[in-house]
């Protein structure tokens, strides 16, 4: 029982158990809350450390990404600029605030407070994206741009970001806004190879960026989106329309006035043209490829001014251009006595084929080779007018053979060379020996190889047009050695000479007077002879080339002021009817002379040295002569009774008919130039 007044005992409270989908929540959250915090940890770590390693704002003033190389002609002028092209660099306070907020409010408009990433634009850009069912917007504020630019890639992919953000994280807290601005309008990619907002003020309106007002500002912050979509070099249109929606968001963000946005006339701003670099790029190709090998700079935007004469280039431009043989490309390479290169046309046209004919092609030079086989009788103490005689020859079972088939007897030196008869020159080769002809052309700068079987008198063997020409340039100079040359200066655009040419010191290859007999007989091959077709009123001396079957066509010649070469062909080597050196070669070479002459005073060549006595020679080494080598045969021998063949006087193969002049008409009936035979 229980004991009287005692309250009944009632049974202990039973605990309220939560249920299993409260548990999990509950659970959920504290397991969100630790990742968080680890996340917040791992963060603000990632960002410490990345403050750490982020270079200093010096460093990253001076690392642009790739080197801007501007090239110019003689006079200055820019011919192109290769690779990124970077302004002068603006701080911030020279920098329009037209352009600080037109840039803002395209691109950040919350800028100024976020802290290197915008949440509001992560949130609003994921909505659109869901809605869309595909990524359509972004949410990279101008800090993540910046560090994508200056450290990662442009891969779309979710570790990228990250590192995108942390960096951006970290770069807000290392610099200002107003640093991280400057960096950005310094460095961001504007289209037209402009890097930062210098060089697309310069590219597109041909003035600095510090004279933007605010049309011109809007037209460059919206390139940023699409860089090669909408720059003016390549839809102007397409560029004002994007600024006009720059325009207006400026008006929403309230940085400009309804007044001061209808004010500004986008349609109005002329943009600078782009020039076209043409076929100047064969030129600047070449330049590019020697400037490793003078200057080690690869960060710094450099300048280079190089040899290229604008009025001789265009006029190579013409000329080529104008050659009429279908299917054919051409070349053409000019230079001055000292081997500065003047103007180069690599082939008819840059845009459909940008290999260089006229530096890297190797194209077998037929006749216009008869130089080297002449120079080495010349050396060996012929003269123009030594006879020589015109018949038939046989070497080890070969034959040479003139275009026509017939031959002149006995004429002279100069008639042989002018009217290209390949039997002499297989003759002259043979007498004094096939090996010093193939000597000849290594000292005048032929660096290919080169056979010493008979058919490489008549030109079998291959060379290249620049080399071809700097040969004959020599020849011009009185005999000292031609070195082509581009480049006269290299630059930083801070004006820092990294390089400036010095004046070479070429050895001399021939004797004076031997370089003026050639001289004479190249003037004989353009007034009577092959070349009769490069006549441009003015002395000139030069000489033609044909190929066997017609496959190659050159001419080379030059007066006192200018030299050049042409060569006409086709890639593949086949036959091209109708070519020969004498006809559209030598048509090329006169119009490109006339136009890249014009109003220089003409004057003589200088062909009339006396030839010094024999026995009174100079010093072998100082013509280029090996060393115990003779310049001049034996005072005793008379040089015209070396061979039989070659002796003055000697009788007639096929004399003319009445010993009659070599008059014009005549030479144009008995030959033409003939084709260089194949090798035997």
């Amino acid at each position: 029982m229980n004991a009287p007044n005692s309250k009944p005992r009632t049974a202990p409270r039973r605990r309220r158990q939560r249920s299993l989908a409260a548990r999990v929540a509950i659970g959920t959250a504290g397991w969100g809350a630790a990742l968080a915090l680890v996340a917040v940890l791992g963060t603000a770590l990632a960002v410490a450390l990345s403050m750490a390693s982020l270079p200093s704002y010096q460093e990253l003033m001076k690392s642009p990404q790739g080197q801007s190389v501007v090239i110019r002609a003689a006079d200055g002028t820019e011919l192109v600029t290769v690779g990124p092209s970077y302004g002068r660099w603006l701080p911030y306070d020279e920098i329009p605030p037209e352009m600080i907020e037109a840039m803002k409010a395209v691109e950040d408009r919350r800028f100024e407070w976020h802290p290197g990433v915008d949440p509001i634009g992560i949130v609003r850009a994921a909505k659109v994206n869901f809605e869309a069912g595909r990524t359509v917007q972004g949410a990279s504020t101008i800090t993540q741009q910046l560090a994508r630019n200056l450290f990662l890639t442009s891969a779309q992919n979710y570790g990228r970001k990250v590192r995108e953000a942390v960096l951006a994280l970290a770069m807000e807290r290392k610099f200002t806004k107003e640093q991280i601005l400057e960096l950005y309008l310094n460095r961001v990619y504007f289209g037209g190879g402009a890097y930062g907002v210098d060089a697309a003020s310069r590219k597109f309106y041909g003035e600095s960026a510090t004279n933007l007002d605010l049309p011109k500002s809007a037209i460059i912050a919206g390139l940023v989106k699409a860089p090669s979509r909408y720059a003016p070099t390549a839809d102007p249109e397409r560029a004002r329309s994007r600024a006009k929606v720059v325009i207006v968001t400026m008006q929403e963000s309230g940085v400009i006035t309804p007044a001061e946005a209808a004010a500004a006339n986008v349609d109005g701003v002329k943009f600078v043209v782009d020039r076209d670099q043409g076929d100047v790029r064969y030129f600047t190709d070449w330049v590019l490829t020697q400037l490793e090998t003078l200057t080690d700079e690869a960060v710094k935007p450099i300048e280079v001014m190089t040899s290229l004469n604008s009025r001789h280039q265009a006029a190579a431009e013409i000329a080529v251009k104008a050659q009429p043989l279908a299917g054919t490309q051409a070349a053409i390479i000019a230079m001055q006595k000292d081997g500065a290169v003047t103007a180069m046309v690599g082939g008819r046209d840059y845009a459909t084929s940008i290999y260089n004919r006229a530096v890297i092609a190797r194209r077998q030079p037929g006749s216009s080779w008869k130089l080297f086989d002449y120079l080495v009788a010349l050396e060996e103490g012929m003269t123009p007018d030594s006879i020589v005689v015109d018949e038939p020859l046989r070497i080890d079972g070969w034959s040479p053979r003139n275009a026509n088939g017939r031959y002149l007897g006995s004429i002279t030196m100069r008639q042989a060379f002018a009217l290209s008869v390949n039997t002499i020159a297989v003759r002259v080769a043979q007498r004094f020996g096939f090996d010093s002809v193939a000597s000849m052309a290594r000292r005048f700068g032929i660096t290919t190889p080169i056979s010493t079987r008979p058919a490489m008198a008549l030109g079998a063997s291959e060379a290249t047009l620049i080399e071809m020409t700097a040969a004959y340039a020599a020849i011009a100079a009185k005999g000292v050695e031609v070195r082509p040359w581009a480049i006269q200066s290299i630059t930083t655009s801070a004006g820092d000479i990294l390089y400036n040419r010095e004046p070479d010191t070429p050895r001399i290859l021939i004797a004076p007077f031997v370089a003026a007999h050639m001289t004479d007989m190249m003037r004989a091959a353009v007034e009577t002879g092959t070349g009769r077709a490069a006549q441009i009123g003015r002395p000139l001396a030069g000489k033609t080339g044909t190929t066997s079957s017609n496959k190659d066509g050159w001419f080379i010649g030059f007066t006192p002021e200018l030299v050049a070469g042409v060569w006409i062909g086709r890639d593949d080597a086949r036959a091209v009817r109708g070519l020969t050196g004498g006809q559209a070669p030598a048509r090329v070479f006169a119009g490109f002379m006339s136009r890249a002459l014009t109003g220089v005073a003409p004057t003589d060549l200088e062909d009339q040295v006396e030839t010094p006595a024999f026995g009174l020679e100079p010093d072998a080494e100082a013509y280029g002569i090996a060393p115990g080598g003779e310049l001049f045969p034996d005072a005793q021998a008379d040089p015209g009774t070396l061979d039989p063949s070659l002796a003055p006087g000697a009788p007639a193969a096929a004399a003319r008919p009445d010993n009659a002049p070599l008059t014009d008409g005549w030479l144009e009936e008995v030959t033409r130039e003939s084709a260089a035979a194949p090798n035997p």
